[in-house]
């Protein structure tokens, strides 16, 4: 479930960020960080793959559940890092303006 979750946002944000103008925002960290963890996901599935066999076809469905939030979990730290990203470079100098402002 994590890695559906996951490999889904990974897909949405490419389709964005390759059919988005450059308007400074720069979408691309966050793209790599779901592709990223897709990767990391598919990696543990292979393994838990080895290790369980067919089972791993039939979880249960608190298992599905705990494998979903971890999938949003995960998408919403890449979100809060590349906000963070996005207020540390300030390419529309928002941040620069409102300080500039209080001061």
């Amino acid at each position: 479930m994590t890695l559906l979750i996951t490999v889904f946002a990974a897909v949405a944000v490419t389709v964005i960020w390759y059919t988005k103008k450059n308007d400074g925002i720069s979408l691309a960290p966050l793209m790599f960080m779901f592709w990223g963890a897709s990767l990391m996901w598919l990696v543990d599935a292979i393994f838990e793959y080895r290790e369980l066999g067919d089972e791993f076809f039939t979880p249960a469905p608190a298992d599905m559940l705990n494998d979903a939030f971890l999938g949003f979990s995960v998408i919403a730290l890449a979100l809060v890092i590349w906000v963070a990203i996005l207020l540390v470079k300030d390419p529309k100098g928002v941040v620069k303006k409102a300080l500039k402002k209080q001061s």
